[in-house]
């Protein structure tokens, strides 16, 4: 496993299992007091993680323009939740094959940032989220998975 791929697949619990096994029950549910469900944190990773992979400058201004940074809506079906799911897992896809090259690693993809400075953030981004997704599985009783 490269160092890239182990900060975005390594330390803790593998990414698949974390995501597999739940009910559109689970993935909606927001237990307690939590803002948001499991759905909505994977929704907002997939997101920010296309932006970013992508270099999306006009997704990017439309969702902080909009302030759509969750889902409007909870999924309607087990077949959203796995598309979410699949997005996110293409979305790593495309995160790695930018750490192919140390030029393209090197490419200033901000003033004073480097698109590895961008992959780095992301990984902690998604780790933060995905923490979260644990949380709320744990307090459902749904982990470990």
């Amino acid at each position: 496993m490269t160092r890239w791929e182990h900060l975005f697949y390594g330390e803790f619990a593998d990414r698949r299992t974390l995501l597999a096994g739940l009910t559109l029950a689970q993935v909606t549910a927001r237990p307690g007091r939590a803002p948001h469900s499991i759905y909505d944190e994977l929704w907002h990773a997939a997101l920010w993680q296309d932006i970013m992979v992508d270099r999306d400058e006009a997704l990017y201004e439309g969702v902080w323009q909009t302030g759509e940074r969750y889902p409007g809506r909870p999924p309607t079906d087990l077949a959203e939740w796995t598309a979410l799911v699949d997005r996110f897992f293409s979305g790593l896809t495309r995160a790695l094959a930018w750490t192919s090259s140390a030029e393209q690693l090197e490419q200033e993809v901000n003033p004073g940032e480097t698109m590895a400075d961008l992959l780095r953030a992301l990984a902690v981004h998604n780790t933060y989220h995905l923490g979260k997704i644990v949380a709320l599985r744990q307090v459902m009783g749904a982990w470990p998975a």
